[in-house]
């Protein structure tokens, strides 16, 4: 019974590093992991499941944040370039 009950842990925290993989990457990030530890100790199908939506959440955590970082890079360069051109006096 305690194998069935660490296969939906595994599983839901699969589901909930997607969830939280779109809000919060960290979070998302963390879940996953912990998802997809608890989800190889054992192999039955839902472990399987579990392990596939780990992995999704971990990529897509990893993708959310790197968009993050490259927008905030982004946006943060092209202010501060915009702010250089709009203080300079002629």
């Amino acid at each position: 019974m305690a194998e069935k009950d660490l296969s939906i842990v595994g599983y839901v925290l699969g589901i909930l590093s997607i969830i939280f993989g779109l809000v919060s990457p960290l979070a998302g990030l963390a879940m996953g992991i912990i998802g997809l530890v608890n989800s190889s100790k054992h192999k039955s199908e839902l472990s399987k499941k579990a392990k596939i939506m780990s992995i999704i959440g971990i990529v897509l955590s990893v993708v959310v944040f790197a968009v993050v970082m490259v927008a905030s890079y982004v946006y943060n360069g092209v202010s501060t370039s915009a702010s250089s051109l709009l203080s300079t006096t002629p």
